[in-house]
């Protein structure tokens, strides 16, 4: 690892000029758990270091009834799984933070840094996407806010131009009578990382799928929904047969991508299974929930 200068900025704009104006010579660090990696393995070797974690407008997690969540970038993995706001409004956002790696890297590891390093094997994007979340980046020429499929592009590829930090994911209120589920795959218990992820949100109305959103993570190059599946679902009564049916749709419908974590045709067998497996519990759950009521 080369010497490098470290820069603390105190608000957005001043990072975004720091940015504009070291280049392609320096990187951001918030919680550093995959920059410090790279940078031991001198896959990356910048100049200056520009470390956010100063920035209030990065922080804090808040709840609007009309807006929804906001997430500041800065918000460790950690945070979200122990955050009461939430586990009141969105509990499956809070359980799939608390699997994510390994208790290290969920202390000291940040929701703005993950989505920002697109890497495709982590567990958040592709739930985000499922809920509808948007991101919003911000430099001292303004503000965006992109969709998770306007943001996320390719195979550790996003939207985020060289001047912007990511400094806010803002996630809307779940449509009365819809509920959330999320589940992954590990090939074992040690692995840190998931080989399948699935996301599925419906809301089922007298017992029948309405306004499904299904998003598959990890085993393809960028997380995608599932259009055909979630057409086929829409007004379908919600049943064993239907799950089994809709995740043979969804195992046809991807690109799975071929590594020595697994080929192609062993990352499209264990989608479906886990997409089956997903939608059953979410259909279940679903019942759970209406008997209770």
């Amino acid at each position: 690892m080369r010497d490098f200068d470290f820069l603390q900025p105190a608000s957005v704009h001043e990072a975004s000029r720091m940015l504009a104006d070291l280049g392609e010579d320096c990187r951001v660090i918030a919680g550093g758990t995959a920059l410090m990696l790279v940078m031991r393995q001198r896959m990356v070797n910048p100049s200056h270091v520009i470390a956010v974690d100063q920035i209030a407008a990065m922080q804090g997690i808040d709840w609007d009834h009309r807006e929804g969540l906001r997430i500041g970038a800065l918000s460790r993995h950690a945070d979200l799984a122990c955050s009461d706001v939430i586990k009141t409004h969105h509990p499956v956002l809070a359980e799939m933070a608390a699997q994510v790696a390994n208790p290290q890297v969920r202390n000291q590891g940040t929701l703005g840094g993950n989505l920002c390093y697109g890497d495709p094997s982590t567990d958040p994007p592709g739930l985000l996407m499922a809920l509808g979340a948007r991101v919003v980046l911000q430099s001292s020429r303004g503000q965006r806010v992109l969709s998770m499929e306007e943001f996320l592009l390719d195979f550790f590829a996003t939207a985020i131009e060289s001047d912007e930090l990511l400094v806010e994911v803002r996630v809307p209120p779940m449509a009365a009578g819809s509920h959330a589920q999320y589940t992954r795959f590990k090939r074992t218990a040690a692995e840190h990382r998931p080989l399948v992820s699935v996301s599925a949100v419906a809301r089922l109305e007298q017992g029948h799928c309405q306004d499904v959103r299904l998003v598959i993570g990890a085993s393809v190059a960028v997380p995608r929904r599932i259009s055909q599946a979630e057409q086929f679902l829409q007004g379908k009564r919600a049943s064993d047969a239907i799950a089994i049916e809709a995740a043979q749709i969804v195992a046809q419908a991807i690109e799975p991508i071929s590594d020595l974590r697994g080929s192609a045709d062993y990352r499209r067998e264990m989608v479906r299974v886990q997409t089956r497996r997903t939608l059953q519990t979410l259909f279940a759950r679903w019942g759970t929930l209406k008997e209770s009521a």
